[in-house]
């Protein structure tokens, strides 16, 4: 192998490093099987959620996982391929790999990294049943108002009563 090649190779190796210690999260799947309707569809669904899919040569993945100190990740990089790096949403990659591999059986989960630990094909499922952040902060919101609209509704109702008993007595 020349060593264009090599260099070539090494700066792919590095790359893909870059992207694994930058993602909040990384699942890996098994693309074959997909028709391009289907893949065209998942590739959308992923990037309407802020992820983005590679088919990375599994030697290449093996390097980089071990130079990003992922050793566990390398089982999973057999056979076709392809990974999926979310970087914003955590558990995004895995909501959307997840649901979509429902409805395309031939779409095999294989693992990935949430939140920079190695995580197994259960522990993706889990995350992906997970409510997302946008859900969560909502509900959150919805709990923090809470309090302040009982006591807006108690002093309207006070200030009714107060209204209706002035009334009353002219």
């Amino acid at each position: 192998m020349s060593e264009q090649a090599i260099a070539t190779k090494a700066k792919l190796v590095d790359e893909v490093v870059e992207k694994f210690n930058n993602a909040s999260s990384v699942v890996v799947v098994d693309y074959r099987g997909l028709t391009v309707a289907e893949v065209t569809e998942l590739r959308k669904q992923l990037r309407e959620s802020g992820v983005s899919m590679k088919v990375i040569k599994n030697k290449i993945l093996t390097r980089a996982a071990e130079k990003a100190g992922f050793d566990d990740l390398k089982d999973t990089f057999v056979g076709p391929t392809a990974i999926a790096f979310g970087s914003d949403d955590p558990i995004a990659a895995a909501k959307v790999m997840h649901n979509f591999s429902k409805t395309a059986k031939a779409l095999e989960l294989k693992g990935g990294i949430i939140d920079g630990k190695v995580a197994s094909v259960e522990e993706i499922a889990t995350y992906a049943t997970l409510p997302s952040r946008e859900e969560l902060l909502s509900t959150l919101a919805n709990i923090l108002q809470a309090p302040v609209r009982n006591v807006a509704y108690a002093v309207k109702a006070v200030a009714e009563k107060k209204e209706s008993d002035d009334g009353d007595a002219a």
